[in-house]
């Protein structure tokens, strides 16, 4: 019954993402009769057509914290350059201690990248890329380094025009 529901608010929503549960953290805080649980969740959702975004939230339940953070990456979501199935230049951004470096790849390559860099790459549609993680293993600041080095990204043949080289 629920999983129609959810169903239909796809549907009707006119949104063909993809969703993923990208992590869950659990925080206790001890009261007095007790301890009180919480969690938050960083919920990633892609078209794999060079569209990404996340959300995170928080709630007293998995379940609740899960579709607020659905619904938070919704909003979110933007689009990116690509340059076939790859980037279109090499770039390297920092966000607190994370520090995030992407390359482009030839065809056949992959995506060649740790578990929160490459979630966020796959669902947004990029097929061969390199990247490495430098600094912080947060999930939360890998995600939004990854996202904020995406954005930077140029296309090249707009960059050679304006310089006058094309």
């Amino acid at each position: 019954m629920a999983q129609q529901q959810q169903n239909r608010r796809q549907e009707n929503s006119g949104t063909e993402f993809d969703e993923k549960v990208l992590y869950i953290n659990r925080c206790s805080k001890v009261v007095k009769g007790g301890r009180k649980f919480s969690f938050s969740a960083l919920i990633l959702v892609g078209d794999g057509k060079g569209n990404v975004g996340f959300g995170f939230a928080k709630a007293n339940e998995v379940s609740d914290a899960i579709r607020k953070g659905g619904e938070a990456a919704r909003k979110n979501v933007f689009g990116f350059e690509m340059e076939g199935t790859t980037i279109p230049h090499e770039i390297t951004v920092e966000w607190d201690g994370a520090k995030v470096m992407l390359k482009p790849a030839p065809e056949g390559t992959g995506v060649i990248a740790g578990s929160k860099v490459r979630a966020v790459l796959e669902l947004g549609g990029i097929k061969n890329v390199v990247a490495k993680s430098f600094g912080s293993n947060n999930p939360l600041n890998q995600v939004r380094a990854t996202i904020r080095a995406l954005s930077m990204l140029r296309n090249r043949l707009k960059s050679m025009a304006n310089r006058g080289l094309a």
